[in-house]
C-alpha cells in the first residue's frame, strides 16, 4: 500500500480572516490561503481553510494531513474583552485581601489628578474564601492544613454556583502538598469545579502577580477547553476520511513561542494568550534572519488589532512581566505590544468631536462598511478602498468590495469634521499609523533600544498598508515586506517547537549557594520538562533542554534572566552565570558592580526549558537572471495596470501605476507611487520611496529622500 503523502498544516484564526498555510513535507511545497473568520463558530472557518489549502495540492486529501499547528486568540480576546465569568478565589487564611493590596504603580505619570492606581481586581471580594494552614518560604510547615475547613469552602462554592476556582495558598511554590490537597477536596466535594492551583500555572514566589496568574488560566480555562475540543473533534473526523478513525498531532501555539498539544494545553490554558501573535513574531524572525535581518521590529496588522513586536540577535525577546488586557500574567511570553489598530477598527467622534480610531473593531461580521454586510461606521479598510490604496476586491476577487458604501460612509464623517471625503480619510489612517508607531516606540525606546537600529517587517492582511508612513514617523531606515505576508503568522506556526517551561524559586545570595541543592533542582526541572516531551512522543534522544536563571544585587526587586551552561554545575560555571549577569545588566541599565565586593548577586529563580524539534520548511532563493535596479516589473495582468490613488489630501489623487506580486522577479525595482498587489495583501509605496525584490522575494522598501506628500 501506498504511503500518504505527509502535509503539515499551519492555521491562524484572526478576528477577521484565518489564514492557512500547507507544507508538503516530501516536496517541500508550500501553498497558502485565507478564508473568511466565522465567530459564531471557529471551527467552520478552521475547516474550510484546511479544506481550501488542501485544494491547492493536487490530489491531496484529508488523509495525508500528518500534523496542524494552530494560533488561536481565544483566550486573548476573552481577557482583552473582560468577559469574565464568576470565578472564585481560595488563599491562605489570613490573606484574603491579597488581591485588594496588589501592586501599585503610576502608568501616566505625575500630572494626573491620582497618583497611585492598582489593576482592576478579576475576582470580587465576596467571592474569596480562605483555609487554614501556613508553609513557610523554604516550604517547611507551620501550621497544619485545616482539611475541615477546606471541605467547608468548596461547600461554600458548589452551594452558590461557582463552579471556576483559583488556588493560591502562601509558599506553594516551595510545596505544593496543601495546594494539591485542596484540589482533591474540591474533586469530591464539588466535582463539577474547574480548578487551577499555583504550584502548576507557576511555581514562582511573589504572591499577588502568582494568585494573579493562576486565576488568569482559571477564567480562560473552560471557554479554551470547550474550543479546543470542539475543534479535536471536528479534526478528528475530517482527516480520518474511509480510513478509519484516526489521531493527527494537533498543537496550539503558546505565548512562550513553542506549541503544546491540545490534550495538554487545556491543562495549561494561560500558555496561549499571545498565542497568534507568537507565531507572527517567530515567522517574521526567521524571514527577516534568512534575508540577513538579525534586528527586526516586526508589525502584524490584522483585522482587529495590529501586534509588535522586537527581535534582537534573530530572536524575539522574551519577557516574565507581561500583561493581557487589565490583568498581569507572570508567565514567559514572546514581548508582544497589541494596539486596537487593524483593517476593522473603527473611526469615531469624541464628545468633545475629536476624531479617534478604534480600539473597537467592527470584526469579521458585520465587517467595515465596503463588506456590505450590515457594518455602520467607517473603518481603516474603509479609509483605504476610499483613497484607491486597496482594490475593490480581496482575495484576488473572491470578495468583491462596495466602494460607494465606503464613499458614502467617508462622507458622513468627513461632514461631521468640517473637512473633504479625502482629508478625512487619510486623518483616519493618520491617527491608525501614529497608534502603530507609538506601540513600536513602546518594545524599542521604552526598554532603551534605538528603533532606527532595526528594519521593519511588516506582514498580515493590513501590516504593509502604512509601512511608508511608519518609516516616516519613526525614521526607520529599511522595511522588509515578505511574500504572502497575510499567511506570516500561519507560517510561523510550521517553524515552531514544542515547547515547555518549568520554573523554581531558590533564593540564595551566590556566595552562601548550595551548589548540590542547585544541581538537584535543575534536575528535577529537567525531569519535569523530559516527561513533558516523552508525553508528547519526542524519543529522548531528541530532546533539547535550555537552562537559564534569574539574578539580581542584593535588594533590587527585579531580576534579569541569564543562561545557565549545560553539564556538571560546578563553581567554576556558576561564576561563568554571575560574569554573564554583570554583563547583561550593564548592557540593559547601563552600570553593574562586577568590580565592587560590597555588592553581593542573589539568585532567585531557576527556570528550565524543554524543547521537542520539528523539521522546518526552507525558505529557498528564487530563480531568475536579472540584476538588481534592470529589470521593470510587469503590469498585472488580470486588473488594471493603474488607478487613481490618493496619498495626501491637498494633492488629491494621482494616476498611480498597479503591479502584481507575482511578476516581480529578484532585482525588480519600483519607485513610487505605485500599487503591489497580491493574493493576501497590498502594499501602497508612496512618493518619494521606492522598493527592490531581493533573491527570497521580500520587498525591501527604503526612502529615496524627504517627500512632504508621502503622509498617511
Amino acid at each position: 500500500m501506498e504511503r500518504p503523502r505527509r502535509i503539515r498544516i499551519g492555521i491562524d484564526t484572526g478576528g477577521t480572516f484565518t489564514d492557512v498555510v500547507a507544507l508538503d513535507e516530501d516536496s517541500g511545497q508550500v501553498v497558502t490561503t485565507k478564508t473568511p473568520s466565522t465567530p459564531a463558530n471557529p471551527a467552520d472557518g478552521f475547516l474550510a481553510g484546511i479544506e481550501k489549502v488542501l485544494g491547492l495540492l493536487e490530489g491531496a486529501s484529508g488523509e495525508d494531513v500528518s500534523a496542524v499547528s494552530h494560533g488561536t486568540t481565544v483566550a486573548t480576546n476573552q481577557l482583552l474583552e473582560g468577559k469574565v465569568d464568576r470565578l472564585g478565589f481560595v488563599t491562605t487564611e489570613g490573606y484574603d485581601a491579597m488581591l485588594e493590596i496588589a501592586r501599585q504603580s503610576v502608568p501616566d505619570g505625575y500630572g494626573n489628578s491620582y497618583f497611585w492606581v492598582k489593576p482592576p481586581r478579576i475576582v470580587p471580594r465576596d467571592l474569596v474564601r480562605s483555609v487554614g494552614g501556613r508553609l513557610d518560604v523554604t516550604g517547611a510547615e507551620v501550621r497544619p492544613f485545616d482539611e475541615d475547613g477546606a471541605r467547608a469552602v468548596a461547600r461554600w462554592f458548589r452551594d452558590r454556583g461557582v463552579d471556576t476556582l483559583g488556588v493560591c495558598f502562601l509558599h506553594a511554590y516551595a510545596d505544593p502538598a496543601h495546594e494539591e490537597r485542596m484540589r482533591e477536596i474540591l474533586a469530591e466535594e464539588h466535582p463539577q469545579a474547574v480548578v487551577s492551583i499555583s504550584s502548576e500555572v507557576l511555581r514562582e514566589y511573589r504572591e499577588y502577580e502568582r494568585a494573579m496568574t493562576t486565576l488568569v488560566d482559571a477564567a480562560v480555562k473552560p471557554r479554551l477547553s470547550a474550543y479546543v475540543r470542539n475543534i479535536s473533534a471536528r479534526l478528528a473526523g475530517y482527516v480520518s476520511g474511509d480510513a478509519g478513525e484516526r489521531r493527527v498531532p494537533f498543537y496550539v501555539m503558546k505565548s512562550n513561542g513553542g506549541v503544546l498539544s491540545a490534550d495538554e494545553v487545556v491543562h495549561q490554558p494561560i500558555t496561549t494568550v499571545l498565542s497568534g501573535p507568537a507565531a507572527g513574531a517567530l515567522g517574521a524572525a526567521l524571514i527577516g534572519r534568512v534575508a540577513g535581518f538579525d534586528r527586526v521590529l516586526t508589525c502584524d496588522g490584522g483585522g482587529t488589532s495590529t501586534d509588535v513586536s522586537v527581535v534582537v540577535d534573530g530572536v524575539p525577546t522574551l519577557t516574565t512581566e507581561g500583561s493581557v488586557g487589565a490583568f498581569p500574567s507572570k508567565i514567559p511570553m514572546i514581548d508582544v505590544v497589541t494596539v486596537g489598530a487593524g483593517g476593522g477598527s473603527i473611526a469615531w467622534l469624541s464628545p468633545e468631536g475629536a476624531l479617534r480610531v478604534g480600539p473597537h473593531s467592527a470584526g469579521a461580521d458585520p465587517g467595515p462598511l465596503c463588506y456590505a454586510k450590515g457594518g455602520a461606521e467607517v473603518t481603516i479598510t474603509d479609509a483605504h478602498v476610499v483613497l484607491g490604496r486597496i482594490p475593490p476586491h480581496l482575495l484576488g476577487g473572491e470578495i468583491p468590495l462596495d466602494v460607494d458604501a465606503a464613499r458614502r460612509g467617508v462622507e458622513g464623517l468627513a461632514g461631521k469634521l468640517g473637512l473633504s471625503p479625502e482629508a478625512a480619510a487619510v486623518g483616519v489612517l493618520e491617527i491608525s499609523a501614529w497608534n502603530q508607531a507609538n506601540a513600536l516606540r513602546q518594545v524599542t525606546v521604552k526598554r532603551g533600544l534605538d528603533v532606527r537600529d532595526f528594519t521593519l517587517t511588516t506582514f498580515g492582511g493590513s501590516g504593509s498598508l502604512l509601512l511608508c508612513r511608519l518609516m516616516d514617523v519613526l525614521g526607520i531606515p529599511t522595511e522588509l515586506q515578505p511574500p504572502d505576508p497575510g499567511n506570516v503568522s500561519a507560517f510561523g506556526l510550521l517553524t515552531v517547537d514544542v515547547k515547555n517551561d518549568y520554573v523554581q524559586t531558590q533564593v540564595s545570595l551566590d556566595t552562601a549557594l548550595d551548589v548540590d541543592a542547585l544541581r538537584t533542582a535543575y534536575d528535577a526541572l529537567t525531569t519535569r520538562a523530559r516527561d513533558a516531551l516523552l508525553r508528547e512522543g519526542f524519543a529522548e534522544e531528541d530532546h533539547v533542554f535550555r537552562r537559564t536563571a534569574d539574578l539580581r544585587y542584593f535588594g533590587q526587586a527585579f531580576e534579569v534572566r541569564v543562561p545557565v551552561p549545560d553539564g556538571d554545575l560546578d563553581r567554576r560555571a556558576l561564576d561563568g552565570v554571575v560574569a554573564a549577569f554583570h554583563a547583561e545588566h550593564r548592557g540593559l541599565y547601563g552600570y553593574d558592580f562586577a568590580g565592587d565586593p560590597g555588592q553581593q548577586v542573589e539568585w532567585v529563580n531557576l527556570r528550565v526549558s524543554g524543547i521537542g524539534p520539528i523539521t522546518r520548511p526552507g525558505i529557498r532563493r528564487l530563480t531568475g537572471s536579472a540584476a538588481p535596479g534592470s529589470r521593470t516589473a510587469a503590469p498585472q495582468a488580470d486588473g488594471p495596470m493603474s488607478r487613481a490613488v490618493c496619498f495626501d489630501a491637498d494633492q488629491g489623487y494621482v494616476d498611480t501605476p498597479v503591479r502584481r506580486r507575482a511578476d516581480l522577479v529578484p532585482g525588480t525595482n519600483l519607485t513610487g507611487p505605485v500599487i503591489i498587489e497580491e493574493y493576501g495583501s497590498t502594499v501602497p509605496v508612496h512618493p518619494g520611496f521606492d522598493a527592490t525584490v531581493d533573491d527570497f522575494g521580500n520587498l525591501l522598501v527604503r526612502r529615496t529622500g524627504r517627500h512632504e506628500g508621502a503622509r498617511a
